[in-house]
C-alpha cells in the first residue's frame, strides 16, 4: 500500500511524487493564473498508478506504458 500526499502548486513535488510525472506537473502549472488562492496538488495510487490531481480537477497519471497523461475532464471515463 502507498500513502499518497497534498502540496501546493508551483513548489517542487515532494519525494513520493514520481519522477515521470513532474514535467508534466510543471507543464500544468504554468498554465495557471498568477495569484491567490494557488491550488494544492493531491497524490493518490491507484492499483499501483500514480494520480495526481489539482483542486482545478486536472488530473495527470501514467497511461499504459508508463507515459504521462493530462486529463481535464472527469467524465472522459478515466476517474
Amino acid at each position: 500500500m502507498r500513502l499518497g500526499t497534498r502540496w501546493t502548486a508551483r513548489t517542487p513535488p515532494p519525494s513520493a511524487v514520481p519522477e515521470r510525472l513532474h514535467a508534466q506537473l510543471a507543464a500544468v502549472e504554468a498554465t495557471l493564473p498568477a495569484g491567490d488562492p494557488v491550488p494544492r496538488w493531491t497524490l493518490t495510487w491507484l492499483e499501483g498508478r500514480p494520480i495526481a490531481e489539482l483542486d482545478t480537477g486536472v488530473i495527470v497519471t501514467l497511461d499504459d506504458d508508463g507515459e504521462p497523461v493530462v486529463r481535464s475532464d472527469p467524465d472522459d471515463g478515466f476517474a
